[in-house]
């Protein structure tokens, strides 16, 4: 795939960002039993239909909807086959399925961008969203080198928000059609069967 503006394709950022596309994240909507694993896409698609309603934000603050926004996009950016993250939707998903979450999960989150904003504070001066898109992607990817075994706030908050960013993109209409080009279930007209010389007689 060809590279963004930036010189990082969406493939090659997932990958600096964390190996494991299928690693058990810190939350995931298959937790709360309305998105159960049977109902991966049409719950996906649900949610992604709430979470299209104009309204405000249902848990978190416009700062953390900001820092959600800049984490997913970065997680998913978008790229020249098909738009990222924030245009599929991901942080309204992200806040209407954290919302709808046990409240250890939504402290998980709460704590966990106060934590990133922190250390985004040490290391730039500025808190998460405000900061400059490469010294974002270098905080991520620090604490993205403890992603199977996350033991601070901000590294559950990374492990946490990738797991659910991958989550919202591919259960959305710009993932499953644009990205990952579904054209839906398709049959056969006719089986040709096996066409190699040696097994024709």
């Amino acid at each position: 795939m060809s590279e963004d503006k930036n010189g990082v394709s969406r493939r090659k950022a997932l990958k600096i960002l964390g190996a494991g596309f299928g690693a058990a994240g810190a939350i995931s909507i298959y937790q709360n039993p309305t998105y159960a694993q049977h109902d991966h896409m049409h719950g996906g698609a649900k949610a992604h239909a709430a979470a299209a309603e104009p309204t405000a934000p249902k848990y978190f603050t416009p700062a953390e909807m900001a820092s959600i926004t800049a984490m997913s996009d970065l997680i998913i950016p978008s790229d020249d086959h098909s738009p990222g993250a924030k245009e599929a939707g991901v942080p309204a998903f992200v806040d209407l399925m954290v919302a709808s979450s046990p409240a250890e999960v939504r402290t998980l989150w709460r704590d966990g961008l106060a934590a990133v904003d922190a250390a985004s504070k040490g290391k730039n001066g500025k808190a998460f969203a405000d900061a400059a898109a490469a010294d974002q992607t270098a905080l991520l990817t620090e604490l993205a080198k403890n992603e199977f075994e996350p033991k601070t706030p901000a590294e559950q908050l990374f492990r946490a928000a990738k797991s659910l960013t991958i989550d919202g993109y591919y259960t959305s209409e710009i993932g499953i059609h644009k990205d990952l080009q579904y054209k839906g279930n398709s049959y056969n007209k006719e089986f040709v069967g096996c066409t190699h010389p040696e097994h024709m007689s």
